[in-house]
């Protein structure tokens, strides 16, 4: 759809009283129940924990290597908190990081403890408040 159709489409009949004049458009994002990522990967190369900022702040000085990591995404984005705290009752993982105000969570731990935190995560969101959940990949 052109920007012109979008224009038609969403003023109707006052479009012809808007030709000519400086319109300030405006993307407003409405944040859904949703966990929109759920992938786990396995690296064994440090590279991966140092692009992901895991080696600074309360993990400078830890060595990751060799840990998966668990990446999760939500809307709206204060339900990270929910998730992180779900995440560490269900299995024996640390929480790289956290981010409330984007709705990013990254988990690491050995392979299973992750993959069983991410799980538990997608089904109590989907089962206990009805988010709308994607399927969890692994690489």
């Amino acid at each position: 759809m052109s920007k012109q159709e979008f224009l038609e489409t969403l003023l109707k009949k006052d479009y012809d009283s808007f030709r000519g004049k400086t319109l300030r458009m405006t993307r407003v994002r409405v944040p859904g129940k949703e966990v929109c990522l759920a992938h786990v990967i396995n690296p064994s190369d440090t590279v991966i924990y140092q692009n992901l900022g895991l080696h600074i702040g309360v993990h400078e000085g830890e060595d990751h290597t060799g840990e998966a990591i668990g990446m999760i995404r939500f809307t709206p984005w204060e339900a990270v908190v929910a998730a992180a705290d779900c995440a560490i009752k269900a299995a024996n993982v640390e929480i790289g990081f956290m981010d409330r105000f984007c709705g990013s969570l990254i988990l690491t731990g050995n392979l299973t403890e992750v993959r069983t935190a991410v799980e538990e995560v997608v089904r109590f969101f989907r089962d206990d408040l009805h988010f709308s959940v994607c399927e969890i990949h692994q690489s």
